[in-house]
């Protein structure tokens, strides 16, 4: 991106400080001032991909442990990038991640077409979602059979061989011919068996339509076209006209068996250039209308769809379709249409090899989410894929989490129906690692905020963006360790599966016990001392303050050291703070002056940076002293960062 474009887009998002209406808790018209940097509501997700086994599972044939394993871990990603939803491709090449009475076994599981894998992955995976309180979004492919040509290759009594008329191959790959009525009801149903029958959140569909245009083929359906296309005079509005009726009845089925259940698209990013159309972009790529029959503007339009979340997989300021061009022609389509967009980003491209030098800068991808600010209509992000997500090259993830995710969030409300009853909280209570609040309602889920302090009453701009938040959870009890010594109020609203919020319960103080103390020692205070050996940088995102501290490891002793005042002695909880970068050092020596003698802590500094982490709990005596200090000597590589302790009282 351009050094112009970056300070554009700083100036835009400075300006977001907005002014929002009122939480359903508010009784009156209050104006809230909110931060854009903590939007209450977003979609965060990432695409795990099945096909080919891009994603999970890694390989076939792996037993149901290490499958169950694998997916978990996924999922575990997720929550420490604090996402929110997950769209998990279950139907990959017109098989089933579930045990279908329309389709077989997804050779991806087992690597045999057909094969049992010995459990119902999609009830797994379903279910461990939402233990997270992740939402599930069951991904179909529509049309695509095999990535191959050859339907001996296919189970015995794959449909696609039972009925050799419903398909056909271009390109080296088997299609169901998206223009045979008996074809797409067979889609249809095969997707409903799994919303039928599992509690998926929503349903999910990529980009392929027809089949992406090979240079000197053309689809053989004139067969079709000739039995079927009599209203149309043109093949392509006949393509198109086949597509749009897939995804209109898709619509009324699953909003009718369950009204609940998201239905959303992920297109390709472009539908015309505005060379071709007045009404498209200005870009001059592949139109998604034009070359694989895909009219996205109309499924706006008719409101077919609950949410897009086109494929905007180009850098800012790309010549031919220039991400923030995409942004505001995508934000002006949606606008009062009751349709949501998400933006599918291209998580896959940061600091790969080969890419555009604009993808080569950890900040391309955060940036892309500070553009989208300038558009209320984009309610959220999904990245393509897991594993991209995983390998963070370049710290391209951390920073975008480390910038806009600081906090949770809650999935944007759809529908129009009601919020559930206010829960009423039960006990909140100091623990030895933090605060437990318990609490009964009757919402599928729960949002738990702390405000710092003794509120007589709920302010409802204590509610207004997410700077509150701590958590959401499907359980009726949270432990928030994050809580240090102090005084708090907590609120908890209910979510039903529309993610409709009610008015925040009663607020319960909690209180430390007496003598109460706390304290943070940055690298800037005067509490801190370091050789000249230790640098000064401010290059990472995550710092805590306004720099941090670094130095080379040696075998020497020259530790930075944090210097306290402990009040009196007893048991402390000492939490670190430092920026992570792959290039830090793996085992970076924390030393805690305890009583009996020092106690000596490794921290992997490459990960995990930008928030609190927990050495553990010491016993301290009173006085002050130097009390945590962070050593240079070590034999790992990398350097070893100094920049902020958190010592409290437990």
């Amino acid at each position: 991106m351009t050094a112009l474009l970056r300070t554009i887009l700083a100036a835009l998002t400075a300006a977001l400080v907005s002014i929002v209406a009122p939480t359903p808790s508010s009784a009156s018209s209050i104006a809230c001032a909110t931060d854009p940097a903590t939007p209450k509501r977003q979609l965060r997700a990432m695409w795990i991909s099945s096909v080919s086994n891009i994603d999970w599972p890694s390989r076939t044939g792996l037993s149901v442990s290490a499958q169950q394993a694998e997916f978990r871990a996924w999922l575990d990603l997720a929550v420490q990038k604090r996402m929110n939803a997950v769209m998990v491709q279950v139907r990959p090449t017109a098989d089933a991640f579930w045990p279908s009475p329309y389709e077989p076994w997804s050779q991806w599981l087992t690597g045999t077409q057909g094969g049992n894998p010995g459990y119902d992955p999609l009830a797994f995976m379903v279910n461990e979602a939402h233990a997270r309180n992740l939402e599930f979004h069951a991904w179909f492919n529509p049309y695509r059979i095999a990535n191959h040509a050859d339907p001996a290759r296919l189970v015995a009594s794959h449909p696609a061989r039972q009925h050799p008329g419903w398909r056909f191959a271009y390109d080296g790959k088997l299609y169901y011919n998206p223009g045979l009525p008996e074809v797409r009801d067979f889609i249809e149903d095969a997707i409903m068996d799994a919303v039928s029958r599992y509690d998926v959140d929503g349903v999910h569909l990529d980009d392929y339509f027809y089949p992406y245009p090979a240079s000197g083929q053309s689809i053989p359906d004139a067969a079709a076209y000739a039995e079927y296309g009599d209203a149309f005079d043109d093949i392509a509005d006949w393509r198109r006209d086949n597509v749009n009726q897939l995804v209109r009845e898709l619509d009324q089925r699953i909003h009718a068996a369950k009204p609940h259940v998201s239905f959303g698209i992920s297109p390709f990013g472009i539908w015309r250039n505005s060379s071709t159309d007045p009404l498209g972009s200005r870009t001059s790529g592949l139109q998604s209308y034009d070359a694989i029959y895909a009219d996205t503007r109309q499924w706006v339009k008719q409101g077919w769809v609950d949410y897009l979340a086109p494929q905007i997989y180009w850098h800012i300021g790309f010549p031919t379709a220039a991400y923030e061009v995409l942004t505001a022609w995508w934000s002006d389509v949606v606008r009062d249409s009751g349709v949501q967009l998400v933006v599918g980003q291209a998580a896959y491209r940061s600091g790969a090899s080969g890419q555009d030098a604009a993808w080569q800068d950890p900040a391309e991808l955060s940036d892309h989410l500070t553009d989208n600010r300038r558009h209320p209509e984009v309610v959220g992000d999904i990245y393509f894929s897991a594993k991209d997500v995983r390998a963070d090259r370049i710290g391209a993830m951390t920073r975008l989490v480390n910038t806009h995710y600081t906090r949770p969030a809650l999935l944007p409300a759809r529908g129009t129906g009601g919020a559930p009853a206010a829960p009423a909280i039960t006990a909140a209570t100091r623990v030895s690692n933090g605060v437990q609040v318990s609490w009964t309602g009757s919402g599928t889920s729960y949002a738990v905020y702390r405000v710092d302090g003794s509120q007589s009453a709920a302010d409802p701009c204590f509610f207004a963006d997410a700077r509150n938040l701590v958590t959401t959870t499907r359980q009726t009890t949270f432990t928030d360790t994050s809580a240090a010594a102090g005084t708090y109020t907590y609120y908890v609203a209910a979510l039903n599966r529309q993610h409709r919020e009610s008015p925040p319960s009663a607020g319960r103080v909690v209180s430390s016990s007496g003598g109460s103390f706390s304290v943070v020692i940055d690298n800037a205070d005067a509490g801190f001392t370091a050789s000249a050996n230790w640098g000064t940088s401010t290059f990472s995102g995550q710092l805590h303050g306004a720099d941090y501290r670094f130095a080379d490891p040696v075998t020497a002793s020259d530790p930075a050291w944090y210097r306290a005042a402990i009040p009196s002695a007893g048991s402390y909880r000492v939490e670190v703070w430092y920026p992570g970068n792959a290039g830090y050092n793996s085992a970076t020596p924390y030393i805690v002056a305890a009583t009996g003698g020092n106690q000596t802590v490794t921290v992997d500094q490459r990960s995990g940076g930008g928030q609190w982490r927990v050495l553990g709990t010491y016993q301290l005596a009173a006085g002050t002293y130097n009390v945590v200090g962070v050593s240079r000597w070590t034999s790992t590589t990398g350097y070893v960062v100094a920049d902020a302790v958190r010592i409290s009282k437990v």
